[in-house]
């Protein structure tokens, strides 16, 4: 373990001299912070660097940030921006290499072997989901099915004809393929094993929805394009969070509010900073992502950094009369109340400069007006108990809501 830290630490100092040199942006950070390259000697020496924000890339929009010459750029992603302004990210040759290295050791996480079939039904494009998940199953050395989002009824011939052990794709879209899976009566015909599902946060009880009607193991797996794509964490079968490999990633979590570095086991906002990077490496990157660090050892015999399941970001959280709320804890209060189904969104209002939640989930089949009532009250009951306020509750009939093959959206806000 000192090895690996030794050699995190002599990265580290790489990474910072490299942006130091090459990144005006950062350099200017850093001289007004009172810290130059030499004061870092060692990981212990990372929180006096300042912290990299999404605004950063928006601002330096397209290739300010860039810390190699363009001609060595092989490739460009962006995530969609709200202002309008995508948020670009680089690569060079060895950064492809590093992604894909890193996103192969995740799928090993995950029991993924070369003998297995990966049908990456991520989106293609600036999107990194899709090549992210193609380049690691390649490297793994695993057959992979290219099959991109949408289309669903050609993803169950090609689940089918192929022999699609592995599928890969938001939770959201796993869940409309199980149904139709279900309405089709497909599941023994399927040989799928394993559901690598991520891009947004899903609950527990989700995952025993998508085990149960897939008949597979399914994990978390976590990345993010500005700090590198999908890759960057993976739940192995303990199901008991998300390894990070110390040898691609140095993990922080902080107190949103004030930056102060938390121990492990408390939650905070999740921070990064890439070691090996060339085109864009990022130092101490907040990701809004809420986590904590997992302390010990896993039982699967792993060591090295761990964090939770990702319960929500920091601009995705409510304030309900004074009440944080996030999508996540509705979804698992959901979960908790039979007879609905994983499918609702969130209709925030405002009146009198308070904001109003109203929770709009489907229900799994249709009811009597009496039993539609009876169930309302249990909803209300089980998302106050769990949210600690009290939100109104609209019952949607089955199959109202609109199924997503990508991300899904879970929050609309009404007039």
């Amino acid at each position: 373990m000192r090895e690996k830290q030794s050699g995190a630490s002599a990265e580290l100092a790489k990474v910072v001299e490299r942006v130091w040199s090459r990144v005006p942006r950062y350099r200017a950070r850093m001289e007004s912070a009172g810290v130059t390259p030499k004061d870092i000697r060692g990981i212990e020496d990372i929180s006096s660097l300042p912290f990299t924000e999404k605004s950063d890339l928006r601002d330096s929009y397209p290739t300010g940030m860039l810390a190699c010459d363009r001609s060595e750029v092989v490739r460009f992603h962006a995530s969609s921006g709200t202002t309008g302004r995508p948020t670009v990210v680089a690569y060079t040759r060895n950064d492809v290499d590093l992604w894909s290295e890193a996103m192969s050791r995740c799928l090993s996480t995950a029991g993924i072997t070369k003998d297995d079939v990966i049908q990456v039904a991520y989106g293609y494009g600036l999107f990194t989901g899709g090549l992210g998940l193609h380049y690691g199953g390649e490297r793994l050395g695993a057959s992979v099915i290219p099959a991109s989002g949408g289309f669903s009824e050609r993803q169950l011939l090609l689940m089918k004809d192929l022999g699609t052990t592995v599928l890969a794709c938001t939770p959201s879209y796993a869940l409309k393929l199980s149904e139709m899976i279900e309405a089709g009566d497909l599941r023994d015909s399927l040989p799928l094993r394993i559901g690598i599902f991520g891009a947004e946060p899903w609950s527990e009880g989700l995952r025993g929805r998508l085990e149960s009607a897939l008949g597979i193991t399914a994990l978390d797996v976590y990345g993010l394009s500005e700090v590198m794509g999908p890759g960057v964490g993976m739940e192995c079968t303990c199901k008991n969070g998300l390894h990070i490999d110390d040898e691609f990633f140095i993990t922080e979590v902080i107190d949103p509010d004030t930056g102060r570095v938390l121990p492990d086991g408390e939650e905070g906002e999740l921070v990064l900073t890439t070691l090996g990077k060339e085109a864009m490496p990022v130092i101490r990157y907040r990701t809004h992502d809420i986590t904590r660090r997992i302390p010990g050892s896993c039982a699967c015999g792993r060591k090295g950094a761990r964090i939770a399941r990702i319960k929500g970001r920091t601009d995705d959280m409510l304030i309900i009369r004074g009440v944080n709320v996030f999508p996540s804890q509705v979804e698992v209060a959901l979960g908790r109340v039979p007879g609905l189904s994983h499918h609702y969104y969130l209709e925030v209002s405002e009146m009198e400069g308070l904001k109003e939640l109203t929770v709009v989930p489907e229900i799994s089949e249709t009811v009597s007006e009496v039993a539609m009532r009876k169930l309302q009250m249990e909803t209300v009951r089980g998302l106050h108990s769990l949210l600690g306020v009290r939100v109104n509750v609209r019952l949607l009939e089955p199959g109202a809501i609109e199924r997503s093959e990508g991300k899904a959206v879970r929050i609309r806000r009404v007039a």
